[in-house]
């Protein structure tokens, strides 16, 4: 369950019960006792996940408020002292050698110390048990259980009506976005017939209901009939179906609220009526695909050249819709204008110099959102005429995103946007809100993240997935959700990076405010420090700030991450009791002498040290027993110790270029490696790790690697994801077959400075392979044939050094089958595309990245068939040019590629970039946009 709901109650329940085990020899009344707790925390627990469905709207009463903050911070405590008598009863180091004198007295000295110990736990459980009976009996006083279970929507429902009726003077930036989707919907309607479907995508507040309407009123006349129905959170289908008929004709079905039809019969009704007529139909604010289905089912297809508009907030809604297009924020210059318009009626007018200044900052941070500019704007414009203007401007631009400013403007921002959060499992608002340890506008390592949520127990066990691989789909259904936005994708549309629009983490910290669930020392927030604080996230400049810790109470801490790598805080790391997850990465002030406290931290399951100056860890590492996640790349260490072989419960390491003690084989709980190989003994090594599922490795010496690496990679029999990076250059020597190998691989990252000079045969043979991204000397025949034969290959990445130096180009067709792939992105590095694409080939590819240097071409003509291509949809081409000169040629081959495009019969979405320099700024933006296969856009 998740933790802002229930505090720690999802990983307490199961400790408990795991104390009731005979093992830790616990006396019986004892047993008894935490067998009573057990049963009453699965009561709370239910009334907690009760309380948590209550709306935004409609907030739980103050005292059921104060109850459920008690039991929360008392499961917290709970779990606390757990954890101590476990770490204290199961840790610690070996005894002495059992015959010996000195290990009776170890062994004496330890069972007087465990049975302290025991006796301790007794009386934390006795205590605990004396405040779950107060806490009962509040219970029972304020009806926690009555508190209302399902979310209302009037205030939501009111403000979509404000869009659905603004003023034609406010609807900046629709036009060219409205003149855009009526082309799209009306392109060919004299010669095709057919229904025609837009999906409007996008993150809640960027105006999708309002652009609908407005291509609606300019549409709608030109059908024989039309409706606008909203669906929103909760739809009532009947009342929808009602509602529709209604609209379509009034006068036949202006009765129709009064009868009893089922929705059954509705949907008959709506077929019959639309089934000869030429209509024309927006349905706002689906949630769920289900709901469209059913919608669907009235939507008769009827051959008149109907349309159809529908907007989610959900991209997997929009892509079983169809037609999705992807509703981009506002651009800075329609953002500006929006924004003085509402503040001072007018888009060009501003009278001060400084709030033009502060309006910048401010429109920085509303990241083109209509809803964030309108709101903040309108919360300007009703202190404009005050004195000290500029102070209250820059105030409000301070605290935005802070989750502090309660306005009534902004409050009703954030109910826009709960609603989304609402929408989420519980265990995924948990995950969301732990997005607060980041500052504004934070670019997020996707796997940092996750490994963070794996070391708090944010993340479930599901059968059949590894914690890391659940917690990627949870990145991708909060990315699929529109709560947290991709910054960088890897391929096959794996999300690397991601970062949190400003207005959601405003929504997140007023959140985690009201629950105590982070604390965050700076950030332009005023100070908010609770009596427990449970995580810590210092973003801090201020060394005064940073002295406060050491008056502060911090033995409840469970997660502190430091984004100041000036700051050296950790005189105090011996008051962090029970720190789970400790991130210091990039913390330069951290060495060898101000870390020793860390190797006393004995409850880490997450431990980032990360370009930190230490250059030695100690043998004590080995008293960490429970860390899952190591990272020290980027430090000046050598080796790690041979005690790192007793972390039995690691399963990320990240070391890079540091030496593994001899028999790391043995740590058979890797799941995730990122080392740098030093030796064929060390690939000994590496080979024995069956459970291995992801692989990262470089090469420090190429020497006698090649082999040895391939003997390695044929144990890996569970490899999921193998990046081979830098200097390997042959990855075949003959080897056609891997046995058993890796064939549950499914994502292949192939990076050397040279380029491999061929793609080897046994690749063809892994069966899961979807993802590859390989650099190659040339793209020859015998490459073509290797990939193309990859049975389930879907996203290809190819960098190309040379061309293969033919006459001829290489004609892509019914030879290299590539039966599934929808992304390919190539690169030529040092000369022109030598492929083409014959008739009929890739015919299930959508996606299509193109980085093109056409003054080297050796060709004479720009015919690379990209007509051929029957189901491209998005194609992104960079032409790269060295001098001034090559202008002609490039404006040549640009209107080669725009003019096969042109004929190509699915009419893809194309974007071209003639200058190099501008081209390295948007890569990033090129690789998201041809990755999200479907999602288009005309900014």
């Amino acid at each position: 369950m998740a933790e802002i709901v229930t505090g720690a109650m999802g990983t307490l329940l199961p400790k408990l019960a795991n104390l009731i085990k005979g093992e830790y020899n616990l006396q019986k009344r004892l047993r008894g006792e935490i067998m009573f707790l057990e049963s009453e925390l699965k009561s709370m627990e239910a009334a907690l996940i009760k309380v948590s469905e209550a709306p935004i709207d409609q907030p739980p009463d103050i005292q059921v408020k104060l109850w459920t903050r008690e039991v929360r911070e008392l499961s917290y405590d709970l779990e606390d002292s757990i954890d101590r008598f476990m770490v204290r009863i199961d840790g610690g180091k070996q005894p002495s050698k059992q015959l010996s004198f000195k290990g009776f007295i170890d062994r004496s000295l330890t069972l007087l110390t465990k049975g302290k110990i025991r006796h301790n736990i007794g009386i934390d459980i006795k205590d605990i048990r004396r405040r779950i009976k107060d806490v009962s009996e509040r219970r029972d006083r304020y009806k926690v259980d009555q508190v209302p279970s399902k979310p209302v929507s009037r205030t939501i429902d009111n403000l979509r009506l404000s869009a659905l009726y603004r003023k034609a003077t406010e609807l900046v930036g629709t036009e060219e976005r409205s003149n855009y989707l009526v082309k799209r919907l009306m392109e060919g309607d004299q010669t095709s017939k057919q229904q025609v479907i837009v999906s409007i995508v996008g993150f809640g507040g960027l105006g999708k209901t309002t652009l609908a309407n407005v291509v609606y009123e300019k549409l709608k006349g030109q059908f024989d009939c039309y409706a606008f129905v909203s669906v929103s959170h909760n739809p009532n289908m009947n009342k929808i179906f009602k509602n529709m008929l209604h609209q379509l004709e009034e006068d036949k079905y202006k009765n129709v609220n009064e009868v009893t039809w089922g929705e059954d019969q509705l949907i008959k009704e709506l077929r019959k009526h639309l089934q000869h007529k030429r209509y024309f139909i927006v349905i706002d604010d689906i949630w769920d695909t289900s709901v469209w289905e059913t919608i669907q089912y009235a939507l008769i297809e009827n051959d008149c050249g109907s349309r159809i508009i529908t907007t989610t907030r959900i991209l997997d809604v929009a892509k079983q819709v169809g037609g999705i297009y992807q509703l981009q924020p506002l651009c800075p210059t329609d953002s500006t204008k929006l924004f003085y318009q509402r503040i001072f009626g007018s888009e060009d007018k501003c009278p001060d110099n400084y709030l033009t200044e502060v309006s910048r900052k401010i429109l920085k941070k509303c990241g083109g959102v209509p809803l964030a500019i309108i709101t903040i704007a309108s919360m300007l414009a009703n202190k404009s005429g005050k004195e000290n203007t500029q102070n209250f401007w820059s105030n409000v631009c301070q605290s935005m995103g802070s989750g502090v400013d309660d306005s009534s403007n902004v409050n009703n921002m954030r109910r826009i946007l709960s609603v989304s959060y609402y929408d989420l499992p519980p265990h995924l608002r948990t995950c969301l809100l732990y997005f607060c340890l980041y500052p504004e506008d934070y670019e997020i390592r996707a796997k940092d993240l996750i490994w963070k949520w794996v070391g708090e127990g944010f993340v479930h066990r599901e059968q059949g997935k590894s914690l890391y691989e659940v917690g990627e789909g949870y990145i991708d259904e909060l990315v699929n959700k529109s709560m947290i936005q991709p910054a960088y994708n890897g391929h096959g549309s794996m999300t690397i990076s991601c970062r949190v629009h400003d207005m959601v983490l405003d929504l997140l910290n007023f959140l985690s405010n009201e629950e105590n669930f982070i604390t965050t020392l700076g950030c332009q927030q005023p100070m908010y420090l609770p009596n427990k604080i449970r995580r810590l996230s210092l973003q801090t400049s201020k060394e005064e700030d940073i002295k406060q810790l050491a008056t502060m109470g911090l033995s409840h801490v469970r997660s502190l991450t430091v984004f100041n790598g000036t700051l050296s805080l950790l005189p105090f790391l011996s008051t962090f009791q029970v720190l789970r997850a400790l991130d210091l990465s990039g913390c330069q002030k951290v060495d060898n002498e101000n870390s020793k406290d860390i190797w006393k931290l004995f409850h880490l399951r997450y431990l980032n040290l990360h370009g930190t100056s230490i250059t030695d860890i100690p043998e004590d590492i080995v008293n960490l027993q429970f860390l899952t996640v190591v990272d020290v790349s980027g430090c000046e260490i050598i080796e790690l110790p041979s005690s790192f072989l007793g972390l039995k419960h690691l399963q990320h390491l990240h070391v890079n270029r540091i030496s593994l003690p001899r028999g790391f084989g043995n740590m058979n709980s890797l799941r995730e490696l990122d080392i740098a190989a030093t030796s064929p003994t060390m690939l000994q090594d590496l080979g024995k790790l069956t459970e291995l599922s992801s692989l990262s490795i470089s090469f420090h010496k190429k020497q006698d690697m090649e082999i040895p690496i391939l003997q390695c990679i044929s144990n890996l029999v569970n490899l999921k994801s193998l990046e081979i990076r830098d200097t390997i250059s042959r990855l075949d020597y003959g080897c056609d077959n891997l046995c058993p190998g890796p064939q549950q691989l499914c994502s292949k990252n192939v990076k050397a400075a040279r380029g491999i000079c061929a793609v080897p045969r046994w690749v063809s043979s892994l069966c899961s392979l979807s993802s590859l991204c390989i650099t190659l000397l040339t793209l020859t025949e015998q490459n073509l044939q290797v990939l193309g034969s990859i049975p389930a290959l879907s996203h290809l990445s190819v960098v190309v050094k040379a061309t293969h130096g033919s006459d001829e180009r290489l004609v892509i067709g019914s030879g290299y089958p590539f039966r599934c792939l929808t992304t390919l992105r190539i690169v030529w590095v040092n000369g022109f595309m030598d492929v083409s694409f014959a008739p009929a080939s890739l015919q299930n590819l959508k996606a299509l990245h193109l980085e093109l240097s056409p003054e080297r071409d050796p060709f004479d003509d720009f015919d690379f068939g990209l007509e051929h291509l029957s189901s491209l949809e998005h194609v992104f081409v960079t032409l790269n040019n060295s001098t001034a000169s090559d202008s002609e040629k490039m404006s040549e081959a640009e209107a080669a590629i725009r003019n096969a495009l042109d004929m190509n019969p699915n009419k893809p979405v194309v974007i071209i970039m003639k200058d190099n320099e501008l081209a390295v700024l948007v890569e990033r933006a090129a690789l998201q946009f041809i990755q999200g296969l479907g999602v288009s856009s005309t900014n």
